[in-house]
Formats: structure tokens, sequence, C-alpha cells
């Protein structure tokens, strides 16, 4: 029998093996995971690499050969250019090194990746868990001498791709090629790394490496480090909503001036640094002191040959080919739906410093046409349609606020139709006598939110005491207008869904040429709304209150189109767009222009087209274009339950 003292070595022997064993076995079963995550997933491990003058590649490269040699990983080296950032959520373990460039911004060959991680990081609709199953780490490269832009991009990646539900491996690290040790800070960042896959613990600093399935237990984590963004711990975000903005932004005393027209020019600016902040965040540009411009995602998707939005199945719009623009950020009603969660200012008249059309015009054409170009080699971009997108043909004035409160909006409207673009207006049926002024426009639309006074008054919350009567004389007004004319209707099941019968009632007053029906596109949660994805219809509640409403005009009206993604049907005067049983909703935008250009007087019938049969309500292709290719997207969710 050993002694007391033999005995003690003995267990203090076995503690120590069992120890070591299980070191060695979690490295292993670590090894294992991160080479095979997936066994039904062929995807390798990513290494991207963000480079202009060849720094950052050639540092991803280095890192390439280590990380082969020392972990046996089998690495793709990717040029973000060329990848789809749409397959990110596919990918389990992503390595990224990535340089600043001008103005804190990404160098050429990540623009469209960082934009889309930027945009999907702010999209509620993506989802917190899109990147889930992936774990990151970002060495970032850029110089001190900078400033506050040290670095940004790789900080920014690091909050994006963590907002998405990423998990850090190792905090971002930043070298400075302008400070004489960047070679010694990136080999003791790849050195740290190599440790962290190899199952190495890293003490305080790391954040815990796992790879695998849904389940937390399909991989092993090397430390339970509680470290958060501040923003996750309630810390200011830096985005104001505009609910709260009085009191928030510099104040500007308002001074009245006289321009050399006689017209007065109010000097107080309408977009505030606090508003131009929030609104910059969400992807717009701001255009002089009160315009603004921004790229919609269906540009983007024609450009890429994946469909157009619903009025190039109603009417025929190039989408690849539209700008969507507004010379008024200012609104007079605070919608409950509204989808900028109101980070615009209100008001109920124009009291702000005027910028001239002309001026408002050849900026968001160059802003447009800019953000077109670095569409410039994203995967699936055809150079034909790129081409094309660089000359606007067609201009949504209806980006956010209110666009015929612009005083000069007559001119920017000549301006726009003299360059040959055609113009959709929005006005939120609270400024008639604008609406009577108003020159002819390519198509003329009044938001018909609800349809009773009480309804009215709770989704659109109005600013004006006497807003069911500006509503009531604005689509008065537009019964008096010659060119096309539609009821936009926005439907919010709980809200107006049931309003049939005195929606079929308002259609005598301003007798439309068509009547635009959407389900309510659901803008995440704010203290600015209350609504939920409860509040939101699907495509079929849509097709039954369209139909039924059709019905109610005792055959005045019919359905003529719809456009499933966006979940949107179109009624349409029968007596002036069906002809021999064939529907003529599209738009001949040439001999628009041209009836235009003549100064004689036209009607809304001389600029038909013929409506395609894809676009037809209840066609097999639900108003998807087939000369285009459908790109269905994966969401990821939290779940209910």
């Amino acid at each position: 029998m050993p002694s007391p003292s033999a005995a003690a070595h003995l267990t203090l022997l076995a503690l120590l093996s069992a120890t070591t064993f299980y070191c060695f076995y979690k490295s292993l079963r670590l090894k294992k995971i991160l080479k095979n995550p997936n066994p039904n997933s062929p995807s390798k491990p990513k290494l991207f690499y963000l480079s202009q003058t060849g720094t950052s590649k050639t540092l991803a490269r280095r890192l390439h050969d280590l990380l082969l040699s020392s972990t046996n990983l089998p690495f793709d080296l990717v040029d973000p250019s060329n990848y789809e950032p749409e397959d990110l959520h596919k990918e389990t373990l992503v390595l990224i090194v990535a340089s600043t460039w001008e103005d804190g911004k990404p160098p050429p060959n990540g623009g469209f990746f960082a934009d889309w991680l930027a945009e999907s990081a702010e999209d509620f609709r993506v989802g917190s868990l899109l990147l889930s199953k992936s774990r990151f780490a970002v060495f970032g490269v850029g110089s001190r001498l900078y400033g506050e832009n040290f670095n940004a991009v790789g900080k920014e990646f690091s909050k994006q791709m963590r907002a998405l539900g990423a998990a850090e491996i190792l905090p971002v690290w930043e070298g400075d090629v302008d400070g004489g040790d960047l070679d010694e800070v990136f080999g003791d960042w790849s050195e740290k790394l190599v440790r962290v896959l190899n199952g190495g613990g890293l003490g305080n600093e790391g954040m815990g490496v796992g790879y695998g399935g849904k389940d937390e237990s399909d991989y092993e984590l090397i430390s339970d480090s509680d470290e958060e963004d501040g923003e996750e711990n309630g810390g200011d975000s830096g985005v104001v909503d505009l609910e709260d903005i009085a009191g928030k932004a510099p104040s500007r005393k308002s001074t009245i001036v006289v321009k050399s027209n006689g017209k007065l020019n109010g000097e107080k600016e309408m977009v505030t640094p606090v508003i131009r902040a929030s609104l910059e965040k969400q992807g717009y540009k701001i255009i002089g002191s009160h315009s603004g411009v921004k790229l919609c995602r269906w540009t983007k998707a024609q450009l890429r040959g994946r469909g157009g939005c619903y009025k190039h199945s109603f009417y025929g719009i190039e989408s690849h080919r539209c700008m969507e623009t507004t010379p008024s950020l200012a609104c007079a009603n605070k919608c409950v739906f509204c989808w900028r969660h109101h980070t615009n200012p209100v008001g109920k008249s124009w009291q702000w410093k005027m910028d001239d059309p002309i001026d408002i015009v050849n900026s968001a054409i160059e802003l447009h046409t800019k953000m077109i170009r670095q569409m410039k080699g994203v995967p699936g971009v055809k150079t034909e349609r790129l081409m094309e997108g660089l000359s606007p043909r067609h201009c949504a004035l209806s980006l956010v606020g209110e666009p015929i409160m612009y005083p000069e909006i007559n001119s920017l409207v000549d301006e726009l139709h003299r360059r040959r673009i055609s113009t959709f207006l929005v006005t939120n049926a609270q400024f008639p006598e604008k609406i009577k002024m108003l020159k002819p426009v390519t198509q003329l639309y009044v938001s018909v939110d609800a349809a009773t006074k009480e309804s009215l008054k709770a989704i659109d919350r109005p600013l004006f005491g006497d807003f069911w009567e500006r509503f009531v004389d604005s689509l008065k007004a537009l019964r008096e207008k010659q060119q096309r004319t539609v009821y936009r209707l926005t439907l919010v099941k709980g809200w107006n869904t049931e309003e049939i019968e005195a929606y079929s009632s308002l259609f005598g007053i301003g007798n439309p040429d068509f009547i635009e029906i959407k389900g309510v596109t659901y803008c995440g949660s704010s203290a600015t709304s209350k609504l939920t994805m409860e509040n939101v219809p699907w495509h079929a509640d849509v097709k039954a209150f369209s139909e039924a409403l059709a019905k109610k005009s005792g055959g005045e009206y019919e359905v003529a189109c719809e456009h499933v993604h966006s979940c949107c049907v179109l009624l349409a005067n029968v007596k002036k767009f069906k002809i021999n049983g064939q529907w003529f909703t599209w738009i001949d935008y040439e001999k628009f222009h041209n009836l235009v250009a003549s100064g004689r007087p036209f009607d809304s019938k001389d600029y038909m087209a013929a409506t395609p049969s894809w676009a037809v309500y209840g066609a097999e292709e639900g108003g998807f274009d087939p000369g285009q290719s459908r790109y269905r997207k994966e969401r990821h969710h939290k779940s209910s339950h």
C-alpha cells in the first residue's frame, strides 16, 4: 500500500494527465469543427482583403500562407469585388484585412461589400441572426494622420458583423502604415489568431470562437467574455429621432431676405447638422439645404437583372434608369407607417432657405449617377444596363417629405421634362392649392391613407387642424387634372382595411385614372409608431380588398395588374384604359415628352401604351418580368416561440 505522500503524488499526476488530455481533446475537437463546420456545407473559411495600393492584399496573402501552414485550414483568399455579399450568411469563418481610404471610406474593390454590410446592419427586415453561424476577426490598415477616420472601415465592419449576429473571435486590431510598425503589429495579431484557431485561450481578450450549426452545442467556446458594444448596453447610438429633435440641433435664428426675383426666401436651413447626419446614415445624399436623393433597391436589382419594381410592371418604368429624389424633405404629416421613422422635418408652410431648381436637378443627377457608377463590378451587374443607368429617364418625386411644398416645383418639373426625364409626383393631400397650380406631370399621385376623418387623423397624424377639408379639396383638385392621376392606398390591418364602402365613396370626388393598393411596409419598432407585423397584410389580403373595392365601383374600375413581390395591386378605369379587352396601363414616355414640348393641351389617353401579358392581374408571372432573373433572399429572424 503506497504511503500517503506517494498517494498524493499519484493523485496529482492523474489530475495533470486528465487536464492535459482534456485540453488536447478540446484542441482536436475545435480543429475538427473548424475544418468541417457543417458536413452538408461545402463553404471554406474566407479571408477577404480590401486594398487600394496593395498593402492589405500583401498582408492577406502572408496571413493566408501562415494559416495554411499553422492551422491546416483551407482558407479561400477573396477579393470582395468578385464576391456576392448575399452569400455571407453561408460562411462560418470570416477574416477581413481592410484598408481605410479617402474620407474614411473603403477602397473601390470593397465598396459594394461595405455598402451591403452597412445597409443590412441598418435594415430591420434582414434580421439580427443573419450571420449567427459566422465567426470573424478584422485587422484594419490605415494611417493615424487621418485622425478620426483612422481605420474607420475595419471598426465599422466589426460593429456591423456583430449587429448581424456574428461572433468576434478577436477584437479589431489596427495597423498604422505611417507608424513604422505595421508588419510587427500584423504579425502579433496573426499569431494570436492562429492560437485561437488552434484552440488556445486568449485570457480576457477573447470573445470565443465557435463553428457549426444553429445550436451552441455544435461548437466549443474558448472563453465567455461579456465584452459588448456600448450601444448594445444602452449607450448613445448617435441616431436622433426627429420626434425629439427640438433643442438638439444648433440653433439658427431665421432671417428673411429678398431674392433678386422679388420672392421672399427664408435663410433658416431645413436640414440641420443633426438631421443631415441621421439621413446620411440611412443612405440619403443631401442636396443643398432641403433636397435629397437615394438609390432605390429596385434600381440596384434591375441593374443586376433581378427584376424591377411595381412601377415597372404597372407603367413600364425602367427601374435601373429611375432616380428617386425630393426637393423638399419636409412634410405636413407624421404617418404611423412612415418608413423613414420621421427622420425629416415637419411644417405647414415653406419657411426655409430655398435652393435653385436647376441646381437641385443638376446635383440630383450628379449624385445619382455617381451611385450608379459605384455599382460597376458588382456581381451580376450588366454593362449595358449600367451604361443606361447613367442616363436617368424617370424621376420619382416621392423619396420622403412633401415635394409639392417646394415653391419652385413647377420650374423643377419643367427642367426634368426638358431633359426628357418623366415625373411621378406624390403628394399627401394637404396642399390642394399647390395641386391646382401644378403643371402637367407624367403621373400625379395623391396618398389616400384612410377613407374617414377619424381614421385619417389616426393614421396620418396631420399637422393641420382642417386636415379633412384639405384632403377632400385635394381630391377635387385631382379631378381637374387632364394627365394621369392615381389614388395611392396603403393598407394597414386593424386600421383601414375594413373601410371598403367609405373608400369607394371617394372615387367620385377625384375620379382617378388608377388606384394603387399596397400593403404597408413594416419599418421596425420606434417610439413614433405602434405598428407591428400583425398590421402588415399578406398579398392575398390585398387582392381580396382590391377585388371587393373594384366590385363596389359598379364596373367603373377593374383589377388590372399586380406585383406580388411588392404586395401591390392596380385598379384601372375601364372606359379609359381597357380597349377591346386589353389593358393599356403602360406609358409611351417618348410621346409624353413630345406632347409636353408641343405646348398643346393633352390628356392621359394620349400617351398610354399596351400592358404586357405578364403584368396583367392573375398572370402566372405575378407581375415579375420574365426577361429578368428571379432572386429569392433568405430571411433570418429570431423565432417568436
